[in-house]
């Protein structure tokens, strides 16, 4: 078992214990380890989850942890998923692409399969069914409907999984119980696989606007009469100023030095941090703790003056709201350009499934690569594109 392998298993363990604590005991918020205001502030806190047992303990059942290789032998981990991670399909897509169009390099070499995804994928769900569940459960799939981006993969997973593709509309929670409508009347649903954020799932708890989820969802969840996947309230433990505190929470729930390097982070809710980001803005890269996709970061090297200028404003008026890190000379990977075969920018995302007994982690992943000349930007949304990703299978 390589470093990244057991690197991803230890971090996601740490994940899922750190998560336990901040919605129970609190021992690292009584050790001093995470400031408590990180999390009772915290928009992705969810107070509903306070007290709330979920099945093994287990929050994120599926996590999608970025990582980059800045030379030979050192592998930083850029950002930790664990709301709703995407991209599998692309994954298995990509896969399916090059066994068709180049079938003999997978004859002469022994590449591991990641065709078998998607089983592995249900059995963790199926895993997570509450204790009650006694014959085979029910999954399904909440997707918030055609008109979101990702429904593709959606449906893509869907169909692989063998499961039920359903929006809000399709479920129905009748006396703690949440139900599937079919043609031959209500199905108990064990184990939703949901791709709504928190806000959308069930609008007698959260966004009363929502017509995405599932009124009374929260309390068949809360009832232990459904598990949802990833749990509710994850999104505590994946922001960006979270992310920072990593290292020390791998060693004090597991007593481990970590495998897997973060990337240095500077906080600028610390006065000295802000201070360092304020001298140095032009040489670092910006984010927003709860930013996604590419979006609302700043990249100093390529930023011109105007651009700079209005970020160290933002800083200045809402310093909690960023984190700074140097800027990493990612690895690159030759690409297929107008131009020609050229390099480009790559990180990647295994996808890290957490099962009952077992952590399963795909011999793959989604590898994103920056189309453009010199971007270290490889998100979808900003122009990025996928590759097939080997794992040598020895």
């Amino acid at each position: 078992m390589g470093v990244v392998q057991r690197g991803l298993e230890q971090r996601v363990r740490a994940i899922n214990a750190y998560l336990n604590d901040i919605y129970h005991r609190r021992e690292i918020l009584k050790a001093g380890i995470v400031p408590e205001d990180l999390v009772f502030q915290n928009p992705a806190f969810r107070p509903e989850m306070n007290g709330q047992k979920v099945p093994h303990d287990i929050y994120v059942r599926v996590a999608g942890i970025d990582v980059v290789r800045v030379d030979a032998d050192s592998f930083y981990v850029l950002e930790d998923n664990a709301r709703t991670p995407s991209g599998v399909s692309y994954m298995l897509e990509n896969r399916e692409i090059m066994l068709r169009l180049f079938p003999e390099l997978f004859s002469r070499y022994r590449i591991a399969p990641v065709e078998n995804h998607p089983d592995e994928l249900l059995q963790t769900l199926k895993s997570a069914a509450p204790a009650t569940v006694s014959a085979d459960p029910t999954v399904v799939l909440l997707t918030p409907g055609v008109h979101n981006s990702a429904h593709y993969e959606h449906s893509f997973l869907a169909d692989k999984l063998g499961v039920e593709l359903v929006e809000g509309r399709d479920l129905i929670a009748r006396d703690q119980v949440v139900y599937m409508r079919t043609t031959e009347g209500l199905k108990r649903v064990d184990v939703i696989y949901r791709r709504i954020d928190d806000d959308f799932l069930d609008p007698l708890i959260f966004q009363s606007y929502s017509a995405l989820g599932v009124p009374g969802l929260m309390s068949a969840y809360q009832a232990g009469n459904v598990t949802l996947a990833n749990a509710v309230g994850t999104g505590a433990a994946d922001d960006k100023a979270v992310y920072s505190y990593m290292p020390a929470i791998v060693k004090f729930y597991l007593g481990e030095e970590p495998l897997l390097k973060n990337v240095q982070t500077w906080r600028c809710r610390e006065s000295a941090h802000l201070s360092y980001v304020l001298d140095h803005i032009g040489e670092l890269v910006v984010k927003e703790v709860h930013g996604s996709g590419g979006y609302g970061m700043l990249i100093g090297p390529k930023a011109d003056k105007a651009t700079i200028e209005a970020f160290r404003a933002k800083l200045k008026s809402n310093p909690k709201n960023f984190v700074a890190q140097p800027t990493l000379s990612l690895s690159t990977c030759p690409t297929h350009v107008e131009e020609g075969i050229a390099p480009r920018h790559v990180d990647l995302r295994p996808f890290v499934l957490c099962g009952r007994d077992r952590i399963r982690i795909v011999p793959g992943g989604l590898t994103r690569v920056a189309l453009t000349k010199g971007s270290l930007v490889v998100n979808s949304s900003q122009g990025g594109g996928t590759k097939d990703t080997w794992v040598l299978d020895r």
